[in-house]
């Protein structure tokens, strides 16, 4: 399975703690604390068919939680992890950049996030939508719901899944992503989904799966909700790295995001 850069960084940033390899720490019954998110998420105004499409065949997985329980120290320097991810991806990005430029145009006019963040964030995420991540998104999220360490989180953004499904933007059977519950070609979590997700190819959805305008004008969308900075620098110190950390706080990937765009910024390594 190839390595997802962002489910590791989300990861170490969020869910540091102990490599154990334990079960569970809840005591009750995993269907019947499942019985108590379908009440729950009823009261919140989701309906009756996106609780039961969305939570049919639930099970717990304790994968799940042997890798979130199993992160290791993040030990590769900024260096050696921007040249590990940078390099190899520059040309893609600047094709990627050329194919959607009218695209890429709209978006920045619209939000004032410039191409070379869009598409530095597309390619670390997910190699431009190339592999997404293949763990079904509600089983992920309740299994970590379910866990005593972050239960109150993880609930939140299982209900949020459901909300997804019940505005009619994804149907269940194709909300797989990174075993963190992210989803699309660059990894939002359903409650970021929810609140920054635009249907941007005008099909009435929201889907950043499968449609390349949703995706990346949701992902300015989200630079934009968190403060982008139109016509301002992105690296360390200047006025719109911050919002980059509002995408991943994990220092060093943040900076690769910066360092990306500005190698394609500045079209070094494309030739």
């Amino acid at each position: 399975m190839p390595f997802n850069p962002r489910s590791f960084a989300f990861a170490l940033c969020l869910f540091a703690g102990p490599a154990l390899a334990a079960p569970t720490c809840q005591t009750g019954n995993f269907e019947a604390w499942l019985e108590g998110v379908r009440q729950e998420a009823a009261a919140k105004g989701v309906s009756k068919a996106a609780i039961a499409a969305g939570l049919e065949g639930v099970g717990f997985d304790q994968g799940i939680l042997n890798r979130d329980r199993g992160q290791k120290v993040f030990r590769q320097t900024f260096e050696e992890f921007s040249a590990r991810m940078v390099n190899p991806r520059l040309k893609r990005a600047a094709a990627m950049m050329q194919k959607h430029a009218a695209l890429f145009q709209r978006i920045e006019a619209q939000f004032g996030v410039p191409p070379e963040i869009l598409v530095a964030i597309w390619g670390l995420e997910t190699d431009f939508g190339s592999y997404n991540g293949s763990f079904p998104t509600f089983r992920a999220l309740a299994t970590l719901a379910y866990d005593c360490r972050r239960s109150e989180m993880f609930r939140a953004e299982l209900i949020d899944a459901l909300k997804i499904v019940d505005r009619g933007d994804m149907q269940p059977a194709a909300m797989k992503g990174a075993w963190a519950g992210e989803i699309g070609q660059t990894q939002f979590m359903p409650s970021s989904y929810l609140k920054f997700a635009v249907d941007y190819d005008g099909d009435g959805r929201r889907d950043l799966v499968a449609s390349v305008p949703d995706v990346l004008a949701s992902t300015a969308n989200f630079l934009k909700g968190y403060g982008w900075k139109r016509g301002e620098g992105w690296e360390p110190d200047e006025p719109n790295f911050p919002v980059i950390k509002e995408w991943n706080k994990a220092n060093v990937y943040s900076r690769t995001i910066a360092h990306f765009a500005t190698r394609l910024a500045e079209g070094r390594g494309l030739h």
